[in-house]
């Protein structure tokens, strides 16, 4: 992914005054009309405003790992920052974003393709854990979509992180991303099985909050035609 991420955030909270008139004295009542339905909500814009629980918890629905956050560093470090974060789940010995870009090896035009990521993480982790599924099917196929919900739920499970490579075009974007066609990676750590939903640490900087739920449905179709590290 290549932009620029923000150095600093500011948040714009609006005020509503609402002002109050008294009815003279003997009026009528006023009639009241019909109420204005509540705005239906989408199920991304649910997931998204899901709280965040203290990662490393679990119930019996819900399981999130601990990690070590960072924001990628530059506009184009999203695979050395999300295979960071991935590798923080199983290690605290943490190599920086600049030997994970020349590891990879992560050029200005970004990281080329998921099975490097796969490379590098059992390579750090002295494993064979890790292996590349592609999505190469945009909507992904019934069976791509029980492999992928299979693969978080085993993987997070077990303590290990999944890498995503994305590609969000305007039209299917995670919180926060701006109006154009991103292609990104980020780290997948947890799930809650009640809705569905999958938690993201997303080293971009777009959204709000570092992690963030998304609706599995939403991730399914934003990996296309990439793949993911599992």
């Amino acid at each position: 992914m290549r932009h620029t991420p923000p150095k600093l955030k500011a948040a714009l909270c609006g005020l509503a005054l609402i002002a109050a008139a008294a009815l003279p004295m003997g009026a009528a009542p006023a009639v009241a009309g019909p109420v204005p339905a509540a705005p239906t909500l989408s199920a991304e814009a649910v997931a998204a405003a899901k709280t965040v629980p203290t990662l490393g918890h679990s119930t019996q629905t819900l399981k999130t790992l601990n990690i070590q956050f960072q924001y990628q560093q530059t506009g184009y470090w999203c695979g050395p920052a999300a295979t960071r974060i991935a590798l923080s789940a199983k290690t605290s010995s943490l190599p920086s974003q600049q030997q994970l870009a020349n590891e990879l090896p992560t050029t200005t035009n970004g990281t080329d393709w998921i099975g490097q990521v796969t490379r590098v993480l059992n390579n750090r982790l002295g494993t064979t854990y890790y292996e590349t599924k592609e999505m190469p099917n945009d909507p992904p196929t019934q069976a791509q979509r029980n492999l992928l919900w299979q693969d978080i739920t085993y993987d997070v499970d077990r303590g290990w992180a999944l890498v995503a490579n994305i590609v969000a075009p305007a039209s299917n974007h995670p919180p926060g991303y701006p109006n154009y066609t991103i292609y990104h990676y980020f780290t997948v750590i947890g799930y809650d099985s009640s809705d569905s939903t999958v938690l993201i640490a997303d080293p971009a900087g777009f959204a709000p909050t570092a992690t963030y739920w998304l609706t599995f449905n939403q991730l399914a179709t934003l990996i296309p035609p990439k793949g993911y590290s599992a």
